[in-house]
């Protein structure tokens, strides 16, 4: 046998396996499911997401509402694991 014929079948080997693996790889089931489960971090009802939303509909007027300041303590506060604050007293308002 000389060098070229060798060449050849040892390419066609190749080939041949390269298909076969292919074929297997796509004929196998997977055991892991489609899609992993979703799971929810938040409840869908949470009065601080729904103080934002109000908050961004508010727009620039949101920088002087009360309301909207305590949102943004109390998101600030829950991004960074803060304990949540108790509300301020009266005293401590009056700028």
């Amino acid at each position: 046998m000389d060098s070229k014929m060798l060449a050849r079948v040892g390419a066609i080997l190749f080939i041949a396996v390269a298909i076969t693996a292919t074929v297997i790889e796509l004929t196998r089931e997977d055991d892991a499911p489609a899609s992993p489960p979703v799971r929810q971090l938040r409840p869908e009802n949470d009065p601080l997401r729904e103080g934002q939303r109000r908050c961004q509909q508010l727009g620039q007027a949101a920088a002087n509402d009360a309301g909207c300041l305590r949102v943004w303590a109390e998101t600030r506060d829950r991004f960074l694991g803060r304990p949540p604050m108790l509300a301020p007293s009266s005293s401590s308002e009056g700028r």
